[in-house]
């Protein structure tokens, strides 16, 4: 079976919402709504995923994530749905003797084979020797995904994004962790438009991740993007009580789930740049939504 035969939504739905925290600054706000591509294969996660499984052509693939990895759970998924076997490499040997989370046990249910290692090993996951050894390990013929599914591939199968929104806004704006959703994004984009991608782990090592996928899939830079690299709320995977609060109150407006790690993040970045005058009275602005709660 293919990835087609999943029966995405694309091009994904992109919905309006009325918000007077933008309205006031007269910057209108539209929802791209990734996560309704699939349900298991969710966002950003099928614009990356799918071109690695055409390439993979059926064989056991092996990838990484943390202990809340999205990645993880769509591969799981789409191993799953498609019939081949999943091996998930997870960040943290500490991890190895508790119960599992329910991000990891949903990956578990789906069939994937967890394999913890430490911290120190995770670093070094893709110097050749160690990834060598996982393979040996886990399964020798399997395909590698990187972290996050970004690569190459995964950068070109997310200029889809910026198509599907040619002409239809000024910014486009989107939470990032791995940075190859921005890097296809910008890259899809017509001239006239620009990206910004949100950060949701400290650090500020984003960029250079960004123009370095660009380089690799391009040949060079691609489309116009920023960074708003304020907004991490301390680092990946931490919601606050002024987050989750305003996660809430969104959802409590316009009837739409926010995800916490990432979206959330991303509205709650938009709200203060709109009230910081960084957009431009007039402006259309589409945030994209790339997961579920």
């Amino acid at each position: 079976m293919t990835p087609e035969a999943l029966a995405p939504r694309l091009p994904s739905p992109l919905q309006e919402v009325t918000d007077e925290r933008f309205g006031r600054y007269g910057v209108r706000l539209l929802l791209k709504r990734d996560d309704l591509i699939h349900p298991d294969l969710i966002g950003n996660k099928w614009r990356k995923l799918v071109p690695n499984l055409r390439a993979a052509a059926g064989r056991p693939v092996l990838t990484f994530g943390g202990a809340y990895s999205n990645h993880l759970r769509a591969t799981a998924a789409a191993g799953r749905l498609l019939g081949f076997p999943t091996f998930g490499v997870v960040r943290g040997d500490e991890l190895a003797g508790r119960p599992l989370n329910p991000s990891l046990a949903q990956c578990a249910a789906d069939g994937m084979r967890l394999h913890f290692v430490d911290r120190a090993t995770y670093r070094c996951k893709s110097d050749p020797e160690v990834l060598a050894g996982l393979l040996d390990l886990l399964s020798p013929r399997a395909y590698v995904v990187p972290e996050g599914g970004s690569n190459s591939l995964a950068v070109r199968g997310c200029t889809e994004l910026g198509a599907e929104l040619r002409g239809l806004t000024d910014v486009v704006a989107v939470a990032c962790g791995t940075g190859g959703t921005l890097a296809g994004l910008a890259a899809g984009l017509a001239p006239a438009q620009r990206a910004i991608g949100v950060p949701v782990l400290k650090g500020g090592f984003l960029g250079e991740e960004v123009r370095a996928l660009q380089d690799a899939a391009f040949g060079g830079p691609r489309g116009a993007w920023t960074l708003a690299d304020r907004f991490h709320f301390g680092g990946y995977g931490r919601v606050p009580p002024e987050l989750d609060a305003f996660a809430r109150d969104f959802e409590g407006r316009h009837g739409v789930g926010v995800e916490r790690v990432y979206v959330a993040k991303l509205l709650f970045a938009l709200r203060e740049l709109a009230e910081e005058g960084v957009f431009a009275p007039g402006t259309t602005l589409a945030a994209v939504i790339t997961g579920r709660p």
